[in-house]
């Protein structure tokens, strides 16, 4: 039996002032919003397209909130949300459930559009033969965690959005006594600068 590896999507409502904030001296609130909802849309579009398992979308603020009114993406991916807690409390839950009824899980975001379905399908058959994977982002952050088991530690006391992120995750995998296989450096869009690395003019 082939297994099956989950894809959970975090996204915020790409709406002006509240998505990719940090770009709207480059874009304006509006086109940072824009850029934001291309991104989510590219992002869910891999994930289906890599046939690996289920896709969900895990919103916030919540799925019925009006900022997402229009602004959802018309997909097959079960859409649901992020629910309480710090970032790392709310990935951990969305592992947790994942690997409940999958094989396997991989954590996005959507501010990765370097993050194609040929490297989710290949970190899906990294995770065959590791207990994690992950793809690191050149600001220090990550694009991925994939698992094949859980351990709070991956998500507990972590400075969420700075440097450390990948360095202390990674630190903590080798702690538990785990296999990890580290892929390629990719690249988040988050700041003006970061705008260089998307594969169309912004």
């Amino acid at each position: 039996m082939t297994p099956t590896t989950r894809i959970v999507i975090l996204a915020k409502a790409p709406r002006p002032g509240f998505a990719k904030t940090r770009l709207i001296p480059a874009l304006g609130a509006l086109g940072a919003a824009k850029l934001a909802q291309r991104m989510l849309v590219i992002c869910v579009d891999a994930a289906l397209d890599a046939k690996l398992g289920p896709v969900e979308l895990h919103v916030t603020p919540d799925s019925d909130d009006p900022a997402w009114r229009g602004l959802l993406p018309d997909t097959s991916a079960r859409i649901s949300d992020q629910g309480e807690g710090d970032l790392g409390m709310r990935m951990a839950t969305a592992a947790t459930t994942a690997l409940a009824q999958e094989d396997a899980v991989m954590l996005v975001g959507t501010d990765c559009p370097e993050l194609t379905s040929p490297l989710l399908q290949r970190a899906a058959q990294a995770l065959r033969h590791h207990d994690a994977v992950i793809h690191p982002t050149a600001d220090g952050g990550y694009a991925l965690l994939g698992l094949r088991r859980f351990s709070p530690r991956l998500f507990e006391d972590i400075t969420w959005s700075t440097e450390n992120v990948t360095t202390t995750t990674l630190s903590r995998v080798l702690e538990l006594g785990w296999t990890v296989d580290i892929r390629q450096t990719l690249h988040d869009i988050d700041t003006p600068d970061d705008l260089r690395w998307l594969p169309w003019p912004p």
